[in-house]
């Protein structure tokens, strides 16, 4: 996957988002995932400027859910170039993270993959993960981990790796136990401060 991306980054094509899909094909799902999620999935306070992106691969999990092969999206957005300087670093830092993983993971239980009802399940999980990390508070962090759970599922699946798939639904449960801990904890200090 790595490899293909730094050609991909390398190639004389124009860099924009029909041809990042024609590249990945019916992976392509998988692949925006991993690129709209990443920027959520950083431990930054966003103040939900990435709330778009979460609500762009929603849109794409509900086509995938559908049982559509491949992904369809306006042609404007599919001539949207995202070959500047800073979608090249993130690009390029993506394809880093992603060679890491590919000299842990390897391909476990693959006939699991690709077929309607685990793109169902996938497609489910990923709106799962988008909606945890939309309702999270600005600011406070914590939609790290229900995006990072979207990323490495993406992941997971792109690399047909059950495991890494699991993890990911791990990191996502985590993700969505501390936002309501959290959610509690606050619910609790606000009864204190005005009720007593």
């Amino acid at each position: 996957i790595s490899e293909m991306i730094d050609g991909w980054l390398e190639g004389t094509s124009k860099k924009t988002l029909g041809s990042l899909i024609d590249l990945f094909g019916p992976k392509s799902f998988a692949v925006l995932f991993v690129f709209l999620l990443a920027l959520p999935a950083l431990p930054l306070p966003t103040a939900g400027a990435t709330h778009v992106f979460e609500v762009i691969a929603v849109l794409l999990a509900l086509q995938l859910i559908a049982g559509r092969d491949a992904i369809w999206l306006p042609d404007r957005w599919l001539k949207i170039e995202v070959g500047g300087p800073k979608q090249q670093r993130l690009l390029a830092a993506l394809a880093r993270m992603i060679r890491r993983l590919e000299r842990v993971s390897r391909p476990r239980l693959r006939f699991l993959f690709g077929h309607r009802l685990s793109n169902i399940v996938f497609g489910l999980l990923v709106i799962a993960g988008c909606v945890a990390a939309f309702v999270a508070p600005p600011f406070s962090g914590l939609d790290t981990l229900p995006a990072l759970a979207v990323v490495l599922l993406s992941l997971g699946v792109l690399m047909e790796d059950v495991a890494l798939a699991v993890a990911a639904v791990m990191v996502g449960v985590a993700g969505v136990a501390l936002e309501i801990f959290a959610g509690k904890a606050a619910l609790a200090g606000l009864g204190h401060l005005f009720g007593g």
